[in-house]
């Protein structure tokens, strides 16, 4: 990734937080993980029609790091956007990246075939 959109500092997230930023007109979430990882998924939970995925419970099943709605508790892989509880749902995720301690957003990832 090169550039990005400057979201926030990284020690404006919370370990395990979320927060929720407006890159190039589309509303992403970014969290921080335990392990110092941070992710960039879409804002909008499709199961509730709502952008709510920041406010979501952050944790893990086995070594999937997730994002679980605030609405209707479906979990959301923090590195692919794949439902865990539904195959047929994918959000969007993004690049993402810390440089000197601001977080940047770039484009969103290209599904794979």
């Amino acid at each position: 990734m090169i550039g990005g959109v400057p979201v926030c500092r990284l020690d404006q997230i919370e370990v395990e937080g979320g927060v929720a930023a407006l890159v190039d007109g589309a509303a992403v979430a970014i969290f921080r993980t335990h392990d110092g990882n941070v992710y960039a998924i879409s804002n909008y939970d499709p199961c509730s029609q709502a952008s709510v995925l920041a406010r979501g419970i952050v944790g893990t099943r086995g070594d999937v790091s997730f994002v679980a709605s605030p609405m209707h508790k479906q979990a959301f892989d923090l590195r692919t956007g794949q439902c865990l509880d539904d195959a047929a749902i994918r959000v969007p995720t993004y690049d993402v990246r810390v440089d000197d301690g601001m977080v940047l957003v770039g484009r969103p990832h290209e599904e794979s075939p």
